[in-house]
Protein backbone atom coordinates (compact mmCIF):
# COMPACT_ATOMS: atom_id res chain seq x y z
CA UNK A 1 0.00 0.00 0.00
CA UNK A 2 0.96 3.67 -0.11
CA UNK A 3 4.01 4.28 2.08
CA UNK A 4 5.19 7.77 1.11
CA UNK A 5 2.96 9.76 3.43
CA UNK A 6 4.65 13.05 2.51
CA UNK A 7 3.69 12.50 -1.13
CA UNK A 8 0.11 11.69 -0.15
CA UNK A 9 -0.04 14.86 1.94
CA UNK A 10 1.44 16.98 -0.86
CA UNK A 11 -1.14 15.68 -3.34
CA UNK A 12 -3.93 16.24 -0.81
CA UNK A 13 -2.89 19.85 -0.20
CA UNK A 14 -2.63 20.79 -3.89
CA UNK A 15 -4.78 23.85 -4.63
CA UNK A 16 -5.74 26.06 -7.56
CA UNK A 17 -6.54 29.76 -7.36
CA UNK A 18 -9.80 30.42 -9.21
CA UNK A 19 -11.29 33.75 -10.27
CA UNK A 20 -15.06 33.29 -10.64
CA UNK A 21 -16.94 35.74 -12.83
CA UNK A 22 -20.67 36.05 -13.45
CA UNK A 23 -22.36 35.70 -16.84
CA UNK A 24 -22.82 39.30 -18.07
CA UNK A 25 -26.22 38.37 -19.61
CA UNK A 26 -27.58 37.35 -16.20
CA UNK A 27 -26.46 40.45 -14.30
CA UNK A 28 -28.82 43.20 -13.20
CA UNK A 29 -27.25 46.61 -12.67
CA UNK A 30 -23.57 47.11 -11.92
CA UNK A 31 -21.21 44.30 -12.88
CA UNK A 32 -19.84 42.68 -9.68
CA UNK A 33 -16.18 42.25 -8.87
CA UNK A 34 -14.85 38.70 -9.42
CA UNK A 35 -14.96 36.22 -6.56
CA UNK A 36 -11.66 34.54 -5.69
CA UNK A 37 -11.20 31.16 -4.02
CA UNK A 38 -8.36 28.73 -3.36
CA UNK A 39 -9.85 25.37 -4.28
CA UNK A 40 -8.56 21.84 -3.73
CA UNK A 41 -7.44 20.06 -6.89
CA UNK A 42 -9.17 16.94 -5.54
CA UNK A 43 -12.56 18.61 -5.13
CA UNK A 44 -15.42 19.13 -7.58
CA UNK A 45 -17.05 22.34 -8.84
CA UNK A 46 -20.50 21.46 -7.37
CA UNK A 47 -18.85 21.48 -3.91
CA UNK A 48 -17.93 25.18 -4.26
CA UNK A 49 -21.11 26.28 -6.04
CA UNK A 50 -22.91 27.40 -2.86
CA UNK A 51 -20.12 29.83 -1.93
CA UNK A 52 -19.97 31.28 -5.43
CA UNK A 53 -23.75 31.48 -5.77
CA UNK A 54 -24.06 33.28 -2.42
CA UNK A 55 -21.58 35.94 -3.54
CA UNK A 56 -23.27 36.65 -6.89
CA UNK A 57 -26.96 36.22 -5.92
CA UNK A 58 -27.66 39.92 -5.33
CA UNK A 59 -26.34 40.78 -8.79
CA UNK A 60 -28.26 38.14 -10.73
CA UNK A 61 -31.73 38.67 -12.22
CA UNK A 62 -34.45 37.01 -10.15
CA UNK A 63 -35.54 34.70 -12.98
CA UNK A 64 -32.07 33.09 -13.04
CA UNK A 65 -31.41 32.66 -9.33
CA UNK A 66 -33.00 29.21 -8.95
CA UNK A 67 -31.37 27.69 -12.03
CA UNK A 68 -28.86 24.84 -11.99
CA UNK A 69 -25.39 26.37 -11.85
CA UNK A 70 -22.68 25.48 -14.35
CA UNK A 71 -19.28 26.85 -15.34
CA UNK A 72 -17.27 27.52 -18.45
CA UNK A 73 -13.71 28.42 -19.38
CA UNK A 74 -13.33 30.43 -22.60
CA UNK A 75 -16.70 29.12 -23.79
CA UNK A 76 -16.01 25.46 -22.91
CA UNK A 77 -18.54 24.04 -20.39
CA UNK A 78 -16.71 22.37 -17.51
CA UNK A 79 -17.65 18.80 -16.61
CA UNK A 80 -19.18 18.91 -13.13
CA UNK A 81 -18.32 15.26 -12.38
CA UNK A 82 -14.59 15.65 -13.13
CA UNK A 83 -12.17 16.60 -10.35
CA UNK A 84 -11.14 20.26 -10.57
CA UNK A 85 -7.47 19.36 -10.98
CA UNK A 86 -8.27 17.24 -14.04
CA UNK A 87 -10.18 20.12 -15.66
CA UNK A 88 -7.36 22.53 -14.94
CA UNK A 89 -4.63 20.29 -16.32
CA UNK A 90 -6.57 19.79 -19.55
CA UNK A 91 -7.52 23.41 -20.18
CA UNK A 92 -4.70 25.29 -18.44
CA UNK A 93 -1.68 23.00 -18.90
CA UNK A 94 1.03 25.57 -18.23
CA UNK A 95 1.28 26.27 -14.51
CA UNK A 96 1.59 29.93 -13.57
CA UNK A 97 0.82 32.17 -10.62
CA UNK A 98 -2.30 33.82 -12.07
CA UNK A 99 -5.76 32.61 -10.99
CA UNK A 100 -7.77 30.43 -13.35
CA UNK A 101 -10.61 32.63 -14.62
CA UNK A 102 -13.91 30.80 -15.15
CA UNK A 103 -17.53 31.96 -15.51
CA UNK A 104 -20.51 30.77 -13.49
CA UNK A 105 -23.97 30.59 -15.10
CA UNK A 106 -27.40 30.15 -13.54
CA UNK A 107 -29.47 29.61 -16.69
CA UNK A 108 -29.37 27.83 -20.07
CA UNK A 109 -27.83 24.66 -18.61
CA UNK A 110 -26.17 22.79 -21.53
CA UNK A 111 -27.80 19.42 -20.92
CA UNK A 112 -26.41 18.01 -24.18
CA UNK A 113 -22.87 18.45 -22.85
CA UNK A 114 -23.00 18.26 -19.04
CA UNK A 115 -24.30 15.83 -16.44
CA UNK A 116 -26.53 17.83 -14.10
CA UNK A 117 -25.19 17.40 -10.56
CA UNK A 118 -27.12 20.09 -8.73
CA UNK A 119 -27.09 18.35 -5.34
CA UNK A 120 -24.27 16.97 -3.21
CA UNK A 121 -26.17 13.68 -3.00
CA UNK A 122 -25.95 13.19 -6.77
CA UNK A 123 -22.24 13.99 -6.73
CA UNK A 124 -21.67 11.58 -3.84
CA UNK A 125 -23.48 8.83 -5.77
CA UNK A 126 -21.24 9.44 -8.79
CA UNK A 127 -18.13 9.44 -6.59
CA UNK A 128 -19.03 6.12 -4.97
CA UNK A 129 -19.71 4.59 -8.40
CA UNK A 130 -16.20 5.55 -9.47
CA UNK A 131 -14.75 4.07 -6.27
CA UNK A 132 -16.55 0.79 -6.90
CA UNK A 133 -15.36 0.68 -10.51
CA UNK A 134 -11.77 1.32 -9.41
CA UNK A 135 -11.93 -1.43 -6.80
CA UNK A 136 -13.33 -3.91 -9.33
CA UNK A 137 -10.19 -3.26 -11.38
CA UNK A 138 -7.82 -3.47 -8.39
CA UNK A 139 -9.40 -6.16 -6.18
CA UNK A 140 -12.37 -7.56 -8.16
CA UNK A 141 -14.54 -5.35 -5.96
CA UNK A 142 -13.82 -7.38 -2.85
CA UNK A 143 -12.55 -4.51 -0.69
CA UNK A 144 -15.26 -1.93 -1.33
CA UNK A 145 -18.03 -4.55 -1.00
CA UNK A 146 -16.68 -5.63 2.38
CA UNK A 147 -16.87 -2.06 3.72
CA UNK A 148 -19.82 -0.78 5.67
CA UNK A 149 -21.87 2.27 4.78
CA UNK A 150 -20.13 4.22 7.54
CA UNK A 151 -16.81 3.59 5.74
CA UNK A 152 -18.23 4.97 2.50
CA UNK A 153 -19.54 7.98 4.41
CA UNK A 154 -16.15 8.52 6.04
CA UNK A 155 -14.43 8.61 2.65
CA UNK A 156 -16.92 11.14 1.29
CA UNK A 157 -16.93 13.33 4.40
CA UNK A 158 -13.15 13.26 4.57
CA UNK A 159 -13.01 14.50 0.98
CA UNK A 160 -15.61 17.27 1.16
CA UNK A 161 -14.42 18.49 4.60
CA UNK A 162 -10.72 18.37 3.65
CA UNK A 163 -9.84 15.86 6.40
CA UNK A 164 -6.73 13.99 5.28
CA UNK A 165 -6.50 11.59 8.23
CA UNK A 166 -10.22 10.85 8.19
CA UNK A 167 -10.12 9.99 4.48
CA UNK A 168 -6.92 7.93 4.53
CA UNK A 169 -7.95 5.92 7.57
CA UNK A 170 -10.36 4.15 5.20
CA UNK A 171 -8.74 4.70 1.80
CA UNK A 172 -5.57 2.86 2.86
CA UNK A 173 -7.59 -0.36 2.71
CA UNK A 174 -8.29 0.32 -0.96
CA UNK A 175 -4.53 0.66 -1.53
CA UNK A 176 -3.61 -2.82 -0.31
CA UNK A 177 -2.18 -5.23 -2.93
CA UNK A 178 -4.51 -7.72 -4.58
CA UNK A 179 -4.62 -11.15 -2.92
CA UNK A 180 -1.08 -12.33 -2.10
CA UNK A 181 0.57 -10.20 -4.81
CA UNK A 182 2.63 -7.05 -4.32
CA UNK A 183 0.43 -5.08 -6.69
CA UNK A 184 -3.14 -4.49 -7.83
CA UNK A 185 -4.75 -6.79 -10.36
CA UNK A 186 -5.20 -3.85 -12.74
CA UNK A 187 -4.52 -0.11 -12.51
CA UNK A 188 -7.60 2.17 -12.61
CA UNK A 189 -6.46 4.78 -15.12
CA UNK A 190 -7.98 7.25 -17.57
CA UNK A 191 -6.07 9.02 -20.34
CA UNK A 192 -7.32 12.45 -21.44
CA UNK A 193 -6.06 13.38 -24.86
CA UNK A 194 -7.83 16.58 -25.93
CA UNK A 195 -9.47 19.66 -24.42
CA UNK A 196 -12.94 18.27 -25.18
CA UNK A 197 -12.49 16.00 -22.12
CA UNK A 198 -12.33 12.84 -24.21
CA UNK A 199 -10.66 10.03 -22.32
CA UNK A 200 -9.57 6.49 -23.04
CA UNK A 201 -9.75 3.69 -20.50
CA UNK A 202 -8.35 0.18 -20.92
CA UNK A 203 -7.12 -2.70 -18.79
CA UNK A 204 -3.60 -1.93 -17.61
CA UNK A 205 -1.73 -4.49 -15.53
CA UNK A 206 1.00 -3.23 -13.19
CA UNK A 207 3.24 -6.24 -13.88
CA UNK A 208 4.93 -7.48 -17.03
CA UNK A 209 4.63 -11.10 -18.16
CA UNK A 210 7.91 -11.77 -16.35
CA UNK A 211 6.49 -10.38 -13.10
CA UNK A 212 8.45 -7.11 -13.13
CA UNK A 213 6.71 -3.90 -12.13
CA UNK A 214 5.91 -1.76 -15.18
CA UNK A 215 6.87 1.89 -15.40
CA UNK A 216 5.45 4.76 -17.42
CA UNK A 217 7.73 4.01 -20.39
CA UNK A 218 6.36 0.44 -20.50
CA UNK A 219 2.85 1.85 -20.42
CA UNK A 220 3.47 4.24 -23.32
CA UNK A 221 4.84 1.37 -25.41
CA UNK A 222 1.65 -0.69 -25.07
CA UNK A 223 -0.92 2.05 -25.63
CA UNK A 224 -2.89 2.49 -28.83
CA UNK A 225 -3.31 5.69 -30.84
CA UNK A 226 -4.03 8.51 -30.20
CA UNK A 227 -2.41 8.10 -26.80
CA UNK A 228 0.60 6.26 -28.25
CA UNK A 229 1.71 9.55 -29.84
CA UNK A 230 2.16 11.05 -26.38
CA UNK A 231 5.55 12.33 -25.32
CA UNK A 232 4.56 12.41 -21.68
CA UNK A 233 1.81 12.59 -19.10
CA UNK A 234 0.90 14.95 -16.29
CA UNK A 235 -1.34 14.70 -13.26
CA UNK A 236 -1.86 17.11 -10.35
CA UNK A 237 0.15 19.61 -12.42
CA UNK A 238 3.18 17.29 -12.30
CA UNK A 239 5.03 16.06 -15.40
CA UNK A 240 5.66 12.38 -14.76
CA UNK A 241 9.05 10.73 -15.28
CA UNK A 242 9.01 7.73 -17.60
CA UNK A 243 10.69 5.53 -14.98
CA UNK A 244 7.88 6.02 -12.45
CA UNK A 245 6.31 2.66 -11.57
CA UNK A 246 2.61 2.26 -12.32
CA UNK A 247 1.89 0.59 -8.99
CA UNK A 248 3.52 3.45 -7.08
CA UNK A 249 1.60 5.98 -9.18
CA UNK A 250 -1.70 4.29 -8.47
CA UNK A 251 -1.03 4.18 -4.73
CA UNK A 252 0.22 7.77 -4.39
CA UNK A 253 -1.08 9.88 -7.31
CA UNK A 254 -4.65 8.63 -7.70
CA UNK A 255 -7.48 11.07 -7.06
CA UNK A 256 -9.87 10.28 -4.18
CA UNK A 257 -12.02 8.29 -6.63
CA UNK A 258 -9.02 5.90 -6.79
CA UNK A 259 -8.42 6.55 -10.50
CA UNK A 260 -5.22 7.88 -12.03
CA UNK A 261 -6.28 10.77 -14.28
CA UNK A 262 -3.47 11.38 -16.78
CA UNK A 263 -3.41 14.28 -19.24
CA UNK A 264 -1.61 13.34 -22.45
CA UNK A 265 1.18 15.71 -23.49
CA UNK A 266 1.86 16.15 -27.22
CA UNK A 267 3.65 19.49 -27.04
CA UNK A 268 7.10 18.24 -28.16
CA UNK A 269 5.96 16.44 -31.29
Amino acid sequence: MAHDREVLRMIWEGQIGICFQADSEEIVGIRPEPFYLMVSRLSYLPLVTDKVRKYFTRYIAAEHQDGAAWFDFNGTPLRLHYPIGVLYDLLHPDEDSTPWSITIHFSKFPEEKLVKLNTKELLESHYLSCLKEADVLKHRGLVISAMQKKDHNQLWLGLINDKFDQFWAVNRRLMEPYSDQESFKNIPIRFYYDDDFTYMQKLITPLSQSGQKKNLADLMAELSTPVRKAVGFRTHGIELHEETQLQWMSEHLSYPDNFLHLSVDYKNE
